[in-house]
């Protein structure tokens, strides 16, 4: 349940973000399909991917573990 939670925050960030799942691909190094598995919950990031991911769309990973938190 953990890692849904965690995937559907991932994709709301970035739809907060306005980005698309291409354009957040572009913007760490990866392919669209990366970005789909991840938010899907059928990959798991991890804590260097997750930092690169938050940069890209302008959250700090302390601000995007505390609204982890939070939900």
């Amino acid at each position: 349940m953990k890692k849904n939670r965690l995937a559907a925050l991932l994709r709301q960030i970035r739809l907060d973000s306005n980005l698309t799942q291409f354009q957040l691909a572009e913007k760490i190094g990866q392919a669209q399909s990366y970005v789909s598995k991840y938010e899907n919950g059928e990959q798991r990031l991890d804590l260097i991917e997750l930092e690169a991911v938050c940069k890209a769309m302008d959250i700090s990973l302390i601000a995007f573990v505390e609204r982890y938190l939070e939900s």
